[in-house]
């Protein structure tokens, strides 16, 4: 069983969500762990783990930052991560994968498909064996408790309930 961790330096875990229905805003997570663990050399029976320290959110806007840290969003007093733990990791070409899994954010666990893109192995100049994954998805908020909902004088929506996922991680194959 190889047994991968990830590479927090070269990774980012980001997300988008549309304000006002015309402009996305992009945040990300700045601390968080990941496991993978694989028997088979095409990881087609990949097991993966993940966390993130919802304190760790950003925007760029300290004043947003602390709207979504607070109840109205993910509570992050109450719910200080958000955990996924794969259920399937299914190789649908070379390097194409669907990942299956489950995301618990704010107390609430959902079954939620991923596309994984691997971008292949590499040893770096230290020896380190690593691998890469681009992984892309929507989620929706709602289905998660993260219900905030505010309308514009002219009847718009602030902010919508999809979620666009995109995590580009460097995974370091274990000794």
């Amino acid at each position: 069983m190889a047994t991968y961790k990830i590479d927090a330096a070269h990774s980012e875990i980001t997300f988008k969500v549309k304000h006002l229905m015309i402009t996305n805003v992009t945040g990300n997570f700045t601390k968080f762990d990941a496991t993978l663990e694989a028997n088979a050399d095409d990881f087609s029976d990949a097991k993966i783990t993940f966390e993130a320290d919802v304190n760790s959110i950003t925007t760029n806007n300290e004043q947003r930052d602390g709207h979504l840290k607070s109840a109205d969003f993910f509570d992050a007093e109450t719910f200080p991560t958000l955990t996924f733990t794969s259920t399937s990791f299914t190789k649908k070409s070379d390097d194409e994968y669907a990942l299956v899994g489950d995301l618990t954010l704010k107390g609430h666990t959902k079954s939620v498909t991923l596309n994984a893109e691997y971008g292949g192995t590499a040893t770096d100049p230290y020896g380190q064996v690593k691998a890469g994954f681009e992984i892309t998805g929507k989620i929706n908020r709602q289905d998660f408790g993260l219900t905030w909902s505010a309308v514009t004088e002219a009847g718009g929506i602030m902010v919508s309930d999809e979620v666009k996922l995109a995590f580009n991680v460097q995974m370091i194959k274990q000794a």
